[in-house]
């Protein structure tokens, strides 16, 4: 009997489901401690205390709203999937639309199959095809095996969210983890004093054991949290400024630029958008949805389009 390990993989499902349960279960251990058991009370308290407390329970709630928009957005959104049938317009249709389109566009139905060249050795065909799929695979798609699909400028999966990541919740994503990241810190900086108290606070039995051991374990989970998120912030920004996901960094020759690094600016408007009062909300404007053709995932300018 023949085992399909694609197929097993499709099982990372399930625990993704517990994953959305973790986040809830933290989150709101996070809320309990912050809010109710730490600064909620010093309120109460009068005078610059209790605007401090007020300061922080707003802030708490702001970057909570975001990082659940965020979050539920990545959950939600299709990262991109490949049109039935998608095949590259072809010479006679691209003179017909009149219009000038990318090289990934124009190129004729015999560039699924590979080429040779004048030494003998195989190119890579320029668009790929999916033999599972049974479909074509527009530049920099790739094949999930969780999904069992063809995913959109596909940078990976994402067991947190149930979901690939791709074109088109790939902003949503990032913003996902810096407000987690901004959250998970400003919880351990605001929780620090209560767990450098909680040793003599346990010894002189002045706070209930139920507060002190929640207490102790947010400002633990959200400061291995933080650390943790900050090597994803950092890697992921490295990755938009230069125009890469996750798996082409697997792809990408040394000493070789990018073909698809057009430069910071470009490369972070191809995600972002070119609407500055959106960059920090989970929307994409219709505006750059037509202008911009990476955002829709199938279309990528390179570096000799733009040198051209």
């Amino acid at each position: 009997m023949e085992i399909n390990l694609f197929k097993l993989c499709s099982g990372l499902k399930v625990i993704g489901y517990f994953m959305i349960l973790l986040v809830a279960a933290i989150i709101s251990l996070s809320y309990y401690a912050v809010v109710v058991v730490t600064w909620g009370p010093e309120l109460l308290s009068g005078g610059l205390h209790s605007f401090l407390a007020f300061f922080i329970i707003i802030l708490f709630h702001f970057l909570l709203i975001m990082l659940l928009w965020s979050y539920f957005m990545v959950v939600f959104k299709d990262p991109g999937s490949v049109p039935n049938n998608w095949k590259p317009l072809t010479e006679e249709e691209v003179l017909e639309a009149g219009s000038s389109l990318t090289l990934s566009e124009s190129i004729e139905p015999e560039a699924f199959t590979s080429t040779h060249s004048a030494d003998g050795r195989e190119r890579r065909p320029q668009v790929g095809y999916c033999s599972r799929c049974q479909n074509g695979k527009p530049p920099r798609c790739h094949h999930c095996s969780v999904c069992q699909r063809c995913v959109l400028k596909m940078d990976h999966h994402c067991v947190w969210v149930v979901n690939c990541v791709g074109a088109r919740n790939y902003k949503f994503f990032l913003l996902f983890l810096l407000y987690t990241f901004l959250e998970t810190t400003m919880d351990t900086f605001i929780l620090l004093p209560n767990f450098i108290d909680f040793f003599s606070e346990a010894k002189n039995h002045s706070t209930s054991p139920g507060n002190l051991a929640v207490i102790f374990l947010t400002f633990v989970l959200n400061l291995a949290f933080a650390l943790s998120l900050l090597c994803f912030v950092v890697m992921h920004v490295s990755l938009l400024s230069s125009n890469t996901t996750t798996i082409e960094v697997h792809e990408k020759r040394r000493g070789i630029r990018w073909k698809y690094d057009l430069g910071r600016k470009k490369n972070f408007e191809q995600v972002f958008g070119t609407k500055k009062a959106l960059w920090f909300f989970p929307l994409v404007s219709k505006e750059d949805l037509n202008n911009i053709p990476a955002l829709r995932g199938l279309e990528f300018p390179t570096v000799s389009d733009s040198e051209g």
